[in-house]
């Protein structure tokens, strides 16, 4: 167990850099999207769990932490099933209740879209090119933690969004996003080199989904404030989906 709390507070350290050094770029007046330095760190996450499958040390971590969780915590805990969606429900919350962030209703809808689509085409991708094998044996779909991309697309949007509102929010966002990683080692569904390319995988989407926002927006002929975009989750049984119905 205290191998997962190593690994826990040296992603939230991690985090905590990429927000500084992120700080750094707006500060010194490079706002645009050329700067590499927001894509070290995700890409550290992803090649992280890459090596991990390879590595006899890494993959050591794994094994070890999965039989310490196996031996002191037999309860599934289905929060992180609901805990994924928290920071994307955040964020419409926030613009609802009045609290806006750095971009429109539009715009962020946009974002989200694009974000998410990049990061379930590159989850499904992956878990069906790797097939490697869940810690508690349901099935192949191990690698990479979807549940965790999840979680950090938004939470990684909602930092976007609100880092000049409040570093609360953001904190907030982080932190539901890291506990929806660690309840997926807890409930032994994910090995924790999984957890953390997953994480990788959620930034570096929501990074694309602001890089490709211009682009889009050009595709659409959105020049205004007038165009509309509607955008209504679709949740069932085992089925996640995003409904999108634009009005220029």
């Amino acid at each position: 167990m205290k191998h997962l709390f190593t690994i826990l507070f040296f992603t939230v350290g991690v985090l905590n850099l990429y927000a500084q050094q992120d700080d750094t770029v707006r500060v010194s007046g490079n706002t645009k999207n050329t700067s590499y330095a927001k894509f070290i760190i995700p890409s550290v996450f992803i090649s992280y769990g890459i090596i991990a499958k390879g590595d006899k040390l890494l993959n050591a971590l794994d094994k070890s932490t999965h039989s310490e969780i196996s031996e002191h915590l037999t309860v599934h805990i289905p929060v992180d099933d609901y805990s994924q969606f928290a920071s994307a429900v955040a964020v419409y919350g926030l613009n609802l209740a009045g609290i806006k962030g750095r971009n429109n209703y539009r715009d962020l809808s946009i974002v989200m879209a694009t974000s998410y689509f990049i990061m379930e085409t590159a989850v499904y991708t992956v878990k069906n090119t790797t097939n490697i094998r869940r810690p508690d044996g349901s099935n192949n779909c191990s690698f990479p933690s979807g549940h965790t991309a999840t979680a950090f697309v938004g939470a990684h949007i909602l930092y976007r969004e609100y880092r000049d509102v409040s570093p609360w929010i953001c904190v907030a966002g982080y932190a539901v996003a890291t506990g929806t990683g660690v309840l997926r080692v807890l409930n032994r569904k994910h090995w924790i080199s999984d957890v953390i390319t997953g994480a990788g995988i959620g930034i570096l989407s929501a990074e694309a989904g602001y890089m490709l926002l211009p682009a889009i927006r050009n595709t659409l002929g959105i020049t205004g404030e007038k165009s509309r975009l509607l955008v209504s989750p679709v949740i069932g049984e085992n089925q996640y989906a995003i409904g999108l119905a634009y009005t220029f």
